[in-house]
């Protein structure tokens, strides 16, 4: 049986959605990659007794591993240090080396600021300094120093107790895993796992249901195998997780998903359209790279994110254009007004002039054009909310266009008008010339 793991995330802030969360899903991802099995996320808010509850239900359920994030900072509602050693019998006890530890991180600030009152900032940090007896230290990243807190009859869980920035928790959690001989014992026993996600474009999920009641017939043993399917961003991401000795079994399966889904399988080994877009473009050590080139209407921008979110993007994005307005792509994109006019700015001639203006306003090989009606105004009988015209152009006379109307709110069919993008450019720089992706 797998090692058992809950995630508690502490914060009233989080709780109300003032600030989202991202620390449980990471947390879970690096239990999962562990061996661990994460059983559940508990989000409570800046209240002791809540803390606590959620803290005896993880260990309720058999978890011999709690990681919580928040309430490590020197204010008075940062309380998780004291309801842990609560939780595993535990007084509070001040720990002077800390204490200086976490003073000489402070000196630079407070040198910094010769305003401040000093014996204030000194006084009020003191408390990140009080910590349960017996815990182990996890040096700050910031100010708040994390604890590995083992229970005091040795019945129990272990507890990480961790800072709620990720900049500081993610860094900690790395050293934690490589020192900690606690975490490391209360890991003891997790089972190996191999994780393998497929992607696919361009199918609705129930397909891939379909797909998984076919391998049941054709006698995959999928009861030997996690599989778990999301669609996301326009895109049926297949996520498999099985021990190593089940690796047949889910070679299988992948067979069988080649055969059913040949067209719209477009990732066996884990990549993402955009690391093979940026692969593409950089000519993976067997072609001249190319460079790309992107005229925004509706995604204002969002596509030309995503294409710079990799080191060494500057090799082969040469930048782009957010025409909002007609006037923009008429002046940055060299629109002709008259097509503008003639056929409306959210059309498939307007979408192939911005690809075209963008490559040769910036000297890329590869431009692309988005233009689209994102909502919830803007509709007309023949151009409802969610139609979006996109197009992709190659110097050496290459183009795909194409039009769908997507479902959703504003951001997600300005979300998803980015990924049918990728997919276009991707489809191109394999060779495509024809509109389907």
């Amino acid at each position: 049986m797998s090692v058992r793991a809950g995630i508690v995330v502490t914060g009233t802030e989080v709780l109300t959605g003032r600030v989202s969360d991202r620390n449980g899903p990471w947390l879970s991802e690096q239990l999962h990659a562990l061996g661990a099995d994460p059983i559940a996320i508990a989000v409570v808010g800046d209240r002791p007794e809540d803390i606590l509850r959620a803290l005896r239900f993880l260990a309720s359920e058999g978890c011999s591993l709690i990681v919580t994030t928040g309430g490590l900072g020197p204010t008075a509602d940062d309380l998780t240090a004291a309801v842990v050693g609560r939780f595993q019998d535990r007084e509070m006890v001040l720990d002077e080396p800390l204490q200086g530890r976490i003073a000489e991180i402070l000196r630079p600030l407070m040198a910094r600021w010769p305003d401040l009152d000093a014996d204030a900032i000194l006084v009020s940090n003191r408390k990140q300094a009080l910590i349960p007896a017996g815990a182990e230290i996890l040096e700050p990243v910031g100010t708040a120093p994390g604890l590995v807190v083992t229970p005091r009859q040795d019945e129990g869980p272990t507890v990480v107790v961790l800072p709620g920035p990720p900049r500081e928790l993610q860094p900690m959690w790395r050293r934690a895993c490589e020192t900690s001989e606690a975490l490391l014992a209360a890991l003891a026993g997790a089972t190996e796992y191999r994780r393998d996600v497929l992607r696919l474009y361009g199918i609705p999920e129930s397909e891939i249901a379909a797909t998984l009641r076919a391998a049941q017939t054709a006698r995959v043993e999928l009861d030997r195998l996690e599989i778990t399917t999301c669609l996301r961003r326009g895109e049926v991401e297949v996520v498999s997780r099985y021990e190593p000795a089940e690796a047949a079994v889910y070679d299988a399966f992948v067979q069988l998903v080649r055969e059913r889904h040949r067209d719209t399988l477009f990732s066996d080994d884990g990549t993402t359209v955009d690391e093979q877009v940026f692969r593409l473009l950089r000519g993976g050590g067997r072609s001249p790279a190319q460079t790309i080139a992107v005229a925004e209407s509706c995604t204002g921008g969002l596509l030309c994110a995503r294409l710079t979110e990799r080191p060494g993007s500057s090799e082969v994005v040469r930048g782009g254009l957010v025409v909002y307005s007609n006037e923009a792509k008429v002046a940055l994109a060299r629109v002709d007004p008259a097509l503008v006019e003639r056929v409306g700015a959210v059309s498939e001639a307007v979408a192939e002039a911005l690809a075209d203006g963008a490559r040769a306003a910036l000297g890329a090989d590869v431009g692309v054009g988005v233009t689209g009606i994102a909502g919830p105004g803007g509709a007309t009988e023949d151009k409802p909310v969610g139609l979006v015209w996109l197009s992709v152009s190659h110097g050496d006379g290459r183009r795909l266009t194409r039009s769908l109307t997507l479902p959703g709110s504003r951001v997600d069919i300005r979300d998803r008008s980015t990924t049918v993008a990728l997919h276009l450019v991707r489809r191109l720089l394999l060779g495509g010339a024809d509109a389907r992706c």
